[in-house]
């Protein structure tokens, strides 16, 4: 659960966008309605929030959770809840399922518990298709609302406490940015950062330019002021998110004053005093420029870790995934990389099982996994998402060829990552000290610049701390250390 630390941007003296007031106005309205609850039940209510997918959704959470602890409800981790709202993602498939698992469930507290609001909000919520099935299946739930206005909660939140039906407010598109909006942040040593919106790549394999939108870029004065606010709180790192981060700015026109190109962008965040390390999520191979090795290079604040989907080492499979690369042009992109910052760790992720692939091209797959020598790859088998070209597409793979292709590739990234991992054996590496070990009290764990967790002796008071660290063993993922 979140620690109490303060939230961010709950007062008007925090704020200045009018919708973001207005929405404090919905905050106070509210605190009546849970007020009167509180009394009744002769406690706090309760509210659970549960999140699926990606940094962009978690730190959408965080604003969720920081609205309802506002308004009066205590934050529990169980959904049997008397405010209950998953955040849901709708990039493979059994991500929908989990929800609609959850909701069955949670029609048993519902029925128990007259008190209770079921709400659902993100990607899978933008889909017609799934509005259409909740409303038929899941009629018990209280309130749908999608990606582009999320920044509504608080008075959506009053019109659920207000009726009894079921509210619906999703909208098809925005270009509307509204971030100055209260933030309750998992932890209190860091946080993620949005600066952009929606992606503009259609790749046919995904959903997400359908359920978020066409790329809407925040104001680089906005997302400075923001990472000072975090930093004058405590935050000692941020990670700037997006879909797709190089493509920051380009939205801007030409004359605007406000445009700068991501990297540029990364160099005014380094320069905030109090934040000793930027990461980001996520770019594309098309769009990682010379520019960013660059600035990644004359800045130690910015993380060594790369996150650089490849999701195929087959030419043609990416020329049918509409990636706009090839296998040669990504591969000449890791060497540069490796050469320009030899200290970078890169991960990938990447996808089996597209329509149409072969034993071959799986082959190319991990031909690149070996060359690129990633430090570690998410793997995924291929899931079709309704609306998307690549549903339609012939040739959908066997599955249990899809399989014996992934238990292959599999192989060969777990061998990889284990090798890149052992060679900083050895070495000293600053460590952001981020909790007490789970199973082991007496160790701290934290996670260096390239994103590798360490365990080492230590105690809670060093949460939130950069520390040295000395690497003594390597665990496959993960290091055995000691302070230095």
């Amino acid at each position: 659960m979140s620690k109490e630390i303060n939230i961010l941007n709950s007062n008007r003296t925090e704020v200045a966008d009018a919708e973001s007031l207005r929405q404090l106005d919905f905050i106070d309205k509210a605190k009546e309605y849970v007020s009167s609850l509180e009394k009744e039940l002769g406690r706090k209510p309760r509210a659970c929030v549960v999140t699926f997918g990606c940094q962009m959704n978690a730190r959408d959470s965080e604003k969720l959770l920081a609205i309802l602890k506002l308004v009066g409800y205590e934050e529990t981790e169980s959904e049997d809840a008397e405010f209950v709202i998953y955040n849901t993602c709708t990039v493979r498939d059994n991500a929908d399922q989990r929800v609609y698992g959850r909701l069955g469930q949670c029609s048993n507290y519902k029925k128990k518990n007259p008190h209770m609001k079921i709400a659902l909000c993100g990607c899978l919520i933008q889909e017609q298709s799934a509005v259409e099935k909740i409303q038929k299946s899941y009629r018990f739930v209280d309130l749908l609302f999608g990606t582009h206005n999320i920044y509504k909660f608080a008075e959506l939140l009053c019109t659920c406490l207000e009726s009894d039906r079921m509210i619906i407010d999703i909208w098809k598109d925005t270009d509307k940015i509204v971030e100055d909006l209260p933030v309750l942040r998992k932890y209190p040593f860091k946080s993620g950062v949005n600066i952009m919106f929606g992606c503009n790549n259609f790749c046919t394999y995904c959903i997400v330019p359908y359920v978020r939108g066409r790329e809407r870029s925040r104001s680089p004065k906005d997302i400075i002021k923001e990472c000072e606010k975090l930093a004058k709180d405590g935050v000692k790192e941020v990670m700037l998110l997006g879909q797709n981060v190089n493509s920051y700015g380009l939205d801007f026109k030409d004359d605007d004053p406000n445009r700068i190109s991501f990297p540029q962008l990364m160099e005014e965040v380094c320069k905030v005093e109090g934040i000793e390390r930027v990461r980001f999520m996520t770019p594309h191979p098309k769009d990682l420029s010379d520019e960013l090795i660059e600035v990644i290079k004359r800045n130690p604040k910015i993380a060594r870790h790369i996150h650089l989907p490849l999701q195929s080492g087959s030419t043609e499979i990416l020329r049918r995934m509409n990636r706009k690369y090839t296998k040669d042009s990504y591969l000449a992109l890791v060497d540069k990389i490796r050469r320009e910052l030899p200290d970078v760790a890169i991960t990938t992720d990447i996808i089996v099982g597209f329509p149409g692939e072969t034993r071959e091209d799986v082959d190319d797959t991990i031909d690149v996994v070996k060359k690129a020598a990633f430090d570690n790859a998410f793997t995924f088998i291929y899931s079709k998402r309704t609306g998307t070209p690549a549903a339609s597409f012939e040739n959908q793979v066997p599955e249990a060829e899809v399989k014996e292709n992934f238990d292959r590739l599999l192989k060969v990234v777990q061998d990889t990552a284990r090798e890149q991992a052992e060679k900083y054996t050895g070495n000293e590496e600053f460590v952001l000290v981020e909790g007490v070990n789970e199973h082991d009290r007496g160790l701290v764990t934290g996670r260096m610049s390239n994103n590798t967790l360490v365990h080492f002796p230590g105690d809670e008071e060093m949460i939130g701390s950069f520390v040295k660290v000395k690497l003594l063993e390597c665990h496959g993922f993960y290091y055995m250390g000691q302070m230095v």
